[in-house]
């Protein structure tokens, strides 16, 4: 693309080049330049083109210099991908662009501006751990027991104080509501100054010291006010109570911010971010210009239509209607399936048909879901059926911190001389063994031909100090008795009361933050891991479950880029695009959310999430829910998802093309066959050699006869017509059979009151 050259006397005109290509909203966007600036960039409508456009703009018109625009974004990958695009449009000037994430921006100036502060120019900056480092210490010296109030929720606790700009003093007055604030209020004012004192800052410091510093220091303000000429925020929905306020202090004088976002992508309140920030923009600049960008370039008129059908819902919002040029496309498929384990094996199934008939790569494909825990059912499915796949945003489930402390404490169960496993759980949760300690035991281990587990068993001998003796006493006691109890009991049983004795699950639950109860989500899916192998194996023992976990978890076979198939879950699939979206685990409960610790779910944010994962996809889009779910080792009804209900009926079809049919209770019923209006082979196992038949033959309902019918048979009942077999659950007499019907979908009968007929 040409690059233009500045006249330094004389600011040259917008350049036909910078406008080519940009639809009308797109060039309006582009060309303005002074005055406050709201751009809502729906979903895949070119946002990262408008702004690194309008930078070149401002440039090659020469109203201002580089060092004179401030660009914000909230990753570092998006702020180099801008500054490229930008270099190749201009020059390399663009590379003294003041571009970057808030908190790298920030630290630029605080760098420069700390001494006025009372720090010096190498000042550390504490990331998350080191905080929580800080704060146990001061506990401690506090004399506050660091075992019952976890550091990190307390730390959690000032962080969100901090980025709401409340300091220790308003803190104490207007926002102690329980023990655990009074405990948190105490340990702020010690954490602030000893910070301070060790001449360091934490992340959260980075945005608000410069709120400090313009406060406390006016005349640097108006240097930076005078500097930043205009001011651009990528994502603004994302922004957070002090990013709003810094970057509204810099604008204050001139008005210059342009700010880009979209109101109904935002989904991160969690984090901090305040959706007010973007709809109250006018508000804040009445003069404000608002330039929406509705025309998408990404998806098909039937997936915007699905996408805008749902969003328009929320009362919250800006009002804007995406559109397209696109074609129509296909419509909109719901999945309804029997249970989650049907629901991936039936995802897998979808993915190698659209592979195989529709020429579609594996990378093409995105499978999302609510939660991380989800991942564990998709992952074995595509694995059985030979699917590459890589998880973005997460790691492997069975390679995920929580799942192996408890898997190794499984270990230990079977096999006590597993001193890995036993280092690691030891203090997992905290018992008060120190390190000293277990370096003494291990050193006493050596010397002594032992195992640390036998050199546990006779503490005594150590000489170590007798507090830890006593605890290690415990524990070895503890682990002896659930040795004693496998192979009398459900092993669901002995797990659930070995994390329940253990206090594993409850650490989790009293820190209360949100990583803390995705974690605990994410055992919980271990138990109903742990129940359906007992149930589809026969003499399951505890061992056998670990060798059969050790073999999931080999993957040392990946490629370095492989043609896989993406796992994410929703939050971490915003800003990315695929051919084909699978949106899976719509039920009540699940996607939506619902609210926790007895606060009530923020239906519009979930809402919001969905149009996010709708949005995603180019050409294909899927909706997948299940009839039941297992949920802490056990098997529950699940209600579908309000947001189906919520979809343009006219966009969405079931799996055998029929549109919706609405029930009066407002549900609307959808089947369970086909895709997109023919018939799909789910690729069952095949009966074996020898067993299919061409004639019709009935089965009767004794052991011995029950072996001919097998996964895959083709059946006939008298009420509900063909179907195929998709799984036996042998229990003798109890015995139940899944089959999927043709006309009626899936359904779960107890054998022996099946009258079915086998036909293939």
């Amino acid at each position: 693309m040409k690059q233009f050259a500045l006249q330094p006397d004389e600011p040259s005109q917008p350049q036909p080049d910078l406008l080519k290509g940009l639809n009308p909203e797109q060039q309006k966007a582009v060309q303005h330049s002074d005055g406050p600036l709201l751009i809502i960039a729906g979903a895949g409508s070119g946002k990262t083109r408008v702004l690194t456009y309008r930078i070149a703009n401002l440039l090659a018109k020469g109203k201002a210099e580089p060092n004179q625009i401030l660009a914000l974004t909230f990753t570092n990958k998006a702020a180099r991908e801008m500054r490229e695009r930008i270099e190749g449009l201009i020059d390399e000037r663009a590379r003294k662009l003041w571009m970057g994430t808030f908190h790298s921006i920030f630290s630029r100036i605080l760098r420069v501006e700390c001494e006025r502060l009372g720090y010096t120019q190498d000042f550390s900056i504490y990331d998350t751990q080191d905080s929580e480092r800080m704060i146990k210490t001061i506990m401690q010296e506090l004399n506050i027991d660091t075992k019952e109030i976890k550091p990190r929720n307390i730390r959690f606790i000032i962080s969100e104080a901090k980025n709401e700009l409340v300091g220790p003093q308003q803190f104490e007055s207007k926002f102690i509501q329980s023990s655990m604030h009074d405990i948190a209020a105490q340990v702020y004012r010690y954490y602030i100054t000893r910070l301070k004192e060790s001449n360091a800052m934490d992340f959260d410091d980075l945005l608000i010291k410069p709120i400090e510093l313009f406060e406390q220091y006016p005349e640097v303000l108006e240097a930076y006010q005078k500097r930043f000429k205009y001011i651009m925020i990528d994502e603004y929905q994302d922004t957070n109570h002090a990013q709003y306020k810094v970057t509204k202090m810099l604008a204050a004088a001139h008005h210059n911010i342009c700010v880009v976002g979209d109101d109904a992508q935002s989904i991160y309140s969690f984090r901090g971010a305040d959706i007010s920030n973007i709809l109250n923009f006018q508000q804040d600049y009445p003069e404000a210009i608002r330039i929406p960008l509705e025309q998408n370039y990404r998806s098909t008129k039937a997936i915007l239509k699905c996408a805008d059908s749902v969003i328009k819902n929320n009362d919250k919002q800006l009002d804007k209607t995406l559109w397209t040029a696109n074609e129509e496309g296909n419509t909109v498929t719901v999945l309804e399936n029997f249970n989650d384990r049907d629901e991936a094996n039936r995802i897998a199934s979808y993915i190698n048909q659209l592979k195989l008939e529709y020429g579609y790569k594996y990378s093409d494909i995105a499978l999302l879901y609510r939660t991380n825990a989800q991942s564990r059912v998709f992952e074995d499915a595509l694995r059985r059926k030979g699917i590459a796949y890589q998880i973005v945003g997460g790691i492997s489930f069975y390679q995920r911190k929580e799942i192996k402390d408890v898997v190794a404490y499984l270990k230990l169960l079977i096999n006590p001389a597993d001193e890995e496993s036993l280092m690691r759980v030891i203090n997992e949760p905290a018992r008060g063994i120190g390190d000293k300690s277990l370096s003494q035991i291990r050193e006493y281990a050596r010397q002594n031909n032992l195992s640390v587990w036998e050199t546990m068993q006779q503490i005594g001998e150590t000489g170590i100090y007798k507090p830890a003796q006593k605890r290690v006493v415990q524990f070895v006691e503890m682990m002896g008795g659930f040795t004693q109890r496998l192979g009398t009991e459900p092993l669901i049983d002995t797990v659930k009361t070995l994390l329940e004795t253990t206090g594993y699950v409850k650490q989790f639950v009293d820190e209360n933050t949100h990583e803390s109860l995705t974690r605990r989500e994410n055992v919980m899916e271990l138990l109903n891991v742990i129940t359906q192998f007992e149930e589809a194996t026969k003499n399951a023992d505890l061992s056998r479950f670990l060798q059969d976990i050790s073999l999931i978890t080999d993957l040392d076979a990946h490629e370095e880029n492989p043609q896989s198939v993406t796992l994410m879950t929703v939050h971490a699939a915003k800003g990315l695009e695929f051919p084909v979206v699978f949106v899976t685990g719509l039920e009540e409960e699940l996607f939506p959310m619902g609210g926790r610790n007895g606060e009530e779910a923020d239906i519009e944010e979930e809402r919001r999430l969905f149009y996010v994962a709708a949005t995603r996809a180019e050409e294909r889009l899927f909706f997948s829910y299940a009839k039941s779910r297992y949920k802490f080792g056990e098997e529950k009804i699940s209600t579908r998802s309000r947001f189906l209900d919520e979809v343009d009926p006219g966009v969405v079809r079931t799996e055998t093309g029929a549109t919706i049919r609405q029930k009066s209770s407002g549900r609307s019923d959808f089947g369970s066959s086909g895709f997109g209006g023919t018939t799909i082979d789910y690729d069952w196992k095949k009966p074996a050699s020898g067993t299919s038949r061409s004639s019709t033959t009935e089965i009767h309902y004794d052991n011995e006869d029950l072996s001919l019918l097998r996964t895959g048979a083709k059946v006939v009942h008298p009420k509900f017509g063909p179907g195929k077999v998709i799984n036996l659950e042998s229990r003798g007499e109890d015995s139940n059979v899944v089959i999927f019907f043709q006309n009626q979908g899936q359904k779960k009968l107890k054998l022996k009151h099946a009258k079915l007929k086998i036909i293939g």
